[in-house]
């Protein structure tokens, strides 16, 4: 049986009575007299000799650009300080390009028209005009939640009109209701949704109605779907009567009509220092999230974006407010962002005090915003209204890494307490950012560059360690080649290049995105569009912390050969000029080789359904050969470190790191020639993160078709 799910996004102010709690403590808030200082800072650490970890940063090695909506925050109706004048000025000042409204559930109860949410508690002054003009002072784009709960696509089309035509705000980013999957229909219910069909089907159908509504009024809009997060309840659940799960049932409804999807993450975890680890699953299942999109919208994928529409790390409703939550926001938001997100958006700009716990030698208030609400837990009272918590510092600090229009690239570190991010400028510049999850140790970092010459020189350092109040400036404290960075730290280097190297020095602009023209076990074949300069081109594919040059040419087509049968491989484009000076990066483009197209075996894998960390799969093997086999051994290996097998039938099981051995029971039917029969088996799974499936089966070491 699956676990009891947690749904994530529940701890901010729900339906019901805690709602009538927040609009008794907005009285209250003037009656607070005495505050819990916030900015009590942890004695620092005694002195201590750092361990040395090597960060490799690779220059060539594009992830993506930065977008002028890149990073978000959620705003909420029920928050009475949602629009008070410092917000603008604070979202600014932490480069805060999209604003999310009208906060989570509330959506799909909110009533635009009337600014009414029947059943829970609006805030006076955060009515949609209110909430665009904070958005334009903040110099930030808006990210709307059309009413899907208790809604009509009537009702959103008319929200379009007023936004865009009457009022003339341009807002493009329409998402179809929250947390849809939380109506009820896998068991536990958090969002209201009064359809009669609570389906991921009848979610897809009502999509289809809204975006043709919504595009009537103004064609440019965006229109999101919602969808779950793989390997987070309740994704792969098959609802009775169900055909697949909620991603696979409303893909393959609506993969074509939408523009974007959106997904949550929270990570929980006992504490904030677990929920940092698992910062490392976000690339994996937002892989699975692409390679959904892959399988269903096929070559329209490449045009749907991946939003991550709320994020925080929810671990129990406390250890929110407290440094480690500071990291988080800054590792998670940038590795979002380098996995193929677009738009991520912090849960949320204020919230309300919970659970009081200290967390480095801080009072940590339980509250999910990023700003102080001015709320209370008995008698532990949050600072002044709008006072940032660590959060906001880690947002902020994004800003000192890279600006809208900048190129994310590689970076690896070879401590895993260790996470660094890299953005090359637009100027040619390069950032780094350093984050240091041990809070008892510091770190000396070598500095290692791949593509990339820094200038002789000290870099400029921003950094936001214990007993900072603000991001403070450290220029000094390091070279182009070294530093020495703070337990519980973030760490900013902006390095400039060496005279005559770079991008900056190139006469050849950056390639456009390459695209897959065809792929086979063996082979894929890329194209690209012609970049301004360019005299030639060279094709790197992504190893490690290293990018290796896997091909050039003079044109823009290439042909990648002799590649292993369902592999997975991340390659980009770089011009060069007439005098060999190599441009900036091309946005990457991820592909995986196929199966053999024949073989003389074929295998089938099916996950049958799942529960967010478990699932249930099925397999059958067919020898298409000349001779029985009797007796077989089938291999694979999962493409996700967090997968394994726990118990499986019809066969016998063995796994040994990734890899997973399947051998024929004692006394098992020979596997006749020919296809004549197969052999059918299955397992239960456990998965901490992503659920992909295997990508290469062998049957008695043969290269099997695989489906």
């Amino acid at each position: 049986m699956p676990p009891s799910p947690t749904p994530s996004g529940r701890s901010r102010a729900p339906l019901g009575r805690p709602a009538r709690r927040l609009a008794g403590l907005v009285t209250a808030l003037a009656a607070v007299l005495a505050v819990a200082p916030f900015a009590q800072a942890a004695p620092q650490a005694a002195a201590d000799t750092p361990s040395g970890v090597d960060v490799t940063v690779d220059a060539r090695g594009s992830l993506s650009t930065l977008s002028g909506a890149a990073r978000g925050v959620n705003a909420a109706i029920w928050d009475p300080h949602m629009n008070d004048p410092e917000v603008a000025s604070l979202m600014k000042d932490a480069g805060v390009g999209a604003m999310r409204y009208p906060g989570g559930s509330y959506a799909d109860i909110y009533h635009w028209k009337d600014h009414s949410a029947p059943g829970g508690y609006v805030a006076p002054g955060t009515g949609f005009d209110d909430f665009m003009k904070t958005v334009r002072t903040a110099g930030a784009q808006p990210v709307i939640i059309a009413n899907y709960g208790t809604g009509t696509p009537q009702e959103a089309a008319d929200w379009v009109r007023y936004a865009n035509v009457t009022k003339g705000y341009g807002a493009r980013y329409w998402e179809i209701g929250n947390e849809i999957y939380g109506n009820g229909h896998y068991g536990s219910g958090w969002e209201s949704d009064t359809h009669a069909d609570l389906s991921p089907a009848e979610y897809a159908r009502q999509v289809k109605a809204y975006a043709t509504a919504m595009r009537a009024v103004d064609p440019n809009v965006r229109i999101g779907a919602v969808l779950t997060m793989p390997g987070n309840w309740p994704d792969g659940v098959v609802g009775s009567g169900d055909e697949g799960d909620w991603n696979h049932v409303v893909l393959a409804a609506v993969a074509h009509d939408v523009d974007f999807v959106s997904v949550h993450w929270y990570p929980g975890g006992d504490d904030a220092d677990a929920a940092l680890t698992k910062v490392a699953q976000l690339p994996g299942e937002l892989r699975e999230v692409r390679a959904q999109l892959d399988r269903y919208a096929g070559a329209h994928s490449r045009d749907v974006e991946i939003t991550m529409t709320e994020v925080n790390t929810n671990t129990g409703g406390s250890r929110l407010t407290g440094r480690p939550n500071g990291l988080f926001a800054a590792d998670a938001m940038m590795t979002a962002l380098e996995n193929g997100v677009t738009n991520v958006d912090w849960w949320d700009t204020h919230n309300a005090a919970g659970q009081i716990t200290t967390v480095d030698g801080e009072t940590d208030y339980g509250d999910m915003g990023m700003l102080s609400s001015a709320t209370c837990t008995g008698e532990v009272c949050e600072p002044a209204a709008n006072t940032p918590f660590h959060p906001y510092y880690g947002m902020k600090m994004l800003t000192a890494l890279g600006a809208t229009g900048d190129t994310m690239v590689g970076a690896s570190a070879t401590d895993p307490q260790v996470s660094v991010h890299a953005v090359q400028h637009r100027n040619g510049d390069l950032g780094v950012l350093v984050v240091n999850k041990d809070p008892g140790a510091s770190r000396e970092v070598d500095l290692h560059f791949d593509g990339f010459t820094p200038a002789a020189g000290a870099p400029q350092v921003t950094r936001y360690a214990r007993g900072d109040t603000d991001l403070t400036d450290a220029t000094g404290s390091a070279t182009a080649s070294r530093v020495t960075v703070a337990p519980y730290s973030l760490t900013t280097l902006t390095l400039h290049p060496q005279a005559g190297t770079g991008p900056a020095a190139s006469k050849a602009q950056a390639p456009g995105t390459p695209r897959l023209d065809a792929a086979t076990d063996t082979t894929a074949t890329l194209s690209w569009p012609a970049a301004a300069g360019a005299a030639r081109y060279e094709v790197y594919e992504k190893a490690g912390g290293h990018s290796q040059l896997v091909a050039e040419t003079d044109g823009t087509t290439a042909t990648l050969r002799n590649l292993p049968a369902g592999s997975t491989h991340a390659v980009d484009v770089l011009a060069a000029d007439s005098a060999g000076r190599l441009s900036a990066p091309s946005d990457p483009l991820t592909f995986t080789t196929t199966s053999p197209r024949t073989s003389t075996c074929a295998v089938t894998y099916h996950v049958d359904n799942g529960w967010g960390n478990g699932f249930v799969a099925s397999m059958t093997a067919t020898n298409l050969g000349d001779t029985p086999l009797d007796g077989w051994t089938l291999d694979f290996d999962w493409p996700s470190g967090g997968q394994s097998v726990s118990s499986g039938w019809n066969a016998v099981f063995s796994q040994s790191g990734s890899h997973v051995r399947v051998t024929s029971q004692a006394g098992a039917p020979v596997l006749a020639a020919h296809g004549a029969s197969t052999a059918t088996f299955g397992f239960t799974g456990a998965n901490d993160g992503a659920n992909p499936a295997p990508t290469a089966v062998r049957l008695n070491g043969t290269l099997c078709t695989l489906s």
